[in-house]
């Protein structure tokens, strides 16, 4: 018999997640954190724009973070999906590996985990303009299309910063020299390898254990950075938000959905209520039920 996991925990998780990675991200706006301007560069902006435009776009991250945290609608979840993969993948763009995208998937995973567990709003408008709900319903369709987006997110954002070590991005090196690793470059490069070996140790094989240990893992690897410590470490929240909530999942024992039957495993739900399968459950349990009745009686 399967365990119901907490639903509102799952909510809550990636709530907190997406609020607290806007803040950081926005936070770096404020201070007009100089790399930003590279990334403008890709539409064309200057420099003197630039410095000009990342407080207002800093402002409005940090806004609308705490606007989630108060009033997570669903269209501001949807806005920062796409905000959260546009500025990701601004840093390929831009020049920089497209590692650097793939790291960030936390960063647009986490509002979109939470639209998904609560129903996408489909063609109504109106849906889109409504509060996530913080007990949604579910059933076990839905909760395994949740743990196989999870789970895909996740492997992305471990793999891409293990791709960075391998690579031996010079902040992370940086960082393991200020620790006093004697060998920082061949410290990135083991850590690297374990980070890589963990993502795809998650994708093929995925226990809560294993969850557990690469969200400690996470944690405690985003605590060092040489420069604006406290605002690298919340923007990476949805990191740490996806994989505690993947666990939060596992805990009911209730299979992921192969990535091909993702899209045809049911409605992905359309409403203010979010994803309630339960009476299409009864119509296809009902006859099996008689079935087995029936081969008993026989």
């Amino acid at each position: 018999m399967r365990d119901t996991p907490s639903v509102t925990k799952i909510h809550y998780t990636l709530r907190v997640a997406c609020a607290f990675c806007f803040i950081g991200h926005g936070s770096f706006g404020i201070v007009t954190r100089p790399l930003w301007a590279n990334y403008m560069a890709v539409f064309g902006i200057g420099k003197p724009l630039a410095f000009h435009l990342m407080p207002l776009l800093g402002g409005m991250d940090l806004l609308f973070g705490i606007l989630i945290l108060v009033l997570p609608l669903r269209i501001l979840l949807s806005w920062l999906v796409v905000w959260g993969a546009v500025t990701a993948l601004l840093r390929p763009l831009s020049g920089e590996p497209f590692a650097e995208f793939l790291e960030r998937a936390g960063n647009f995973g986490a509002p979109f985990a939470l639209l998904l567990l609560s129903g996408i709003p489909g063609t109504r408008l109106r849906n889109w303009f409504k509060p996530v709900p913080s007990r949604p319903s579910f059933d076990e369709v839905s909760l395994g299309r949740l743990q196989t987006s999870l789970t895909v997110i996740c492997f992305l954002l471990l793999a891409g910063h293990g791709g960075l070590n391998l690579m031996e991005k010079s902040s992370l090196v940086s960082q393991y020299a200020s620790l006093g690793f004697a060998h920082p470059f061949g410290t990135a490069r083991i850590f690297g390898l374990l980070e890589v070996t963990g993502a795809f140790a998650l994708l093929l094989r995925p226990t809560r254990e294993l969850v557990m240990v690469l969200l400690i893992w996470k944690v405690a690897s985003e605590l060092f950075y040489p420069h604006y410590e406290l605002f690298e470490f919340l923007e990476r929240a949805g990191s740490y938000g996806c994989l505690l909530a993947l666990w939060f999942v596992m805990e009911s024992g209730i299979p992921a959905i192969g990535v091909k039957d993702w899209f045809r495993a049911g409605n992905l739900g359309e409403g203010s209520q979010g994803l309630d399968y339960s009476s299409s459950a009864k119509v296809s349990i009902k006859p099996l039920l008689t079935s087995m009745e029936n081969s008993v009686a026989s």
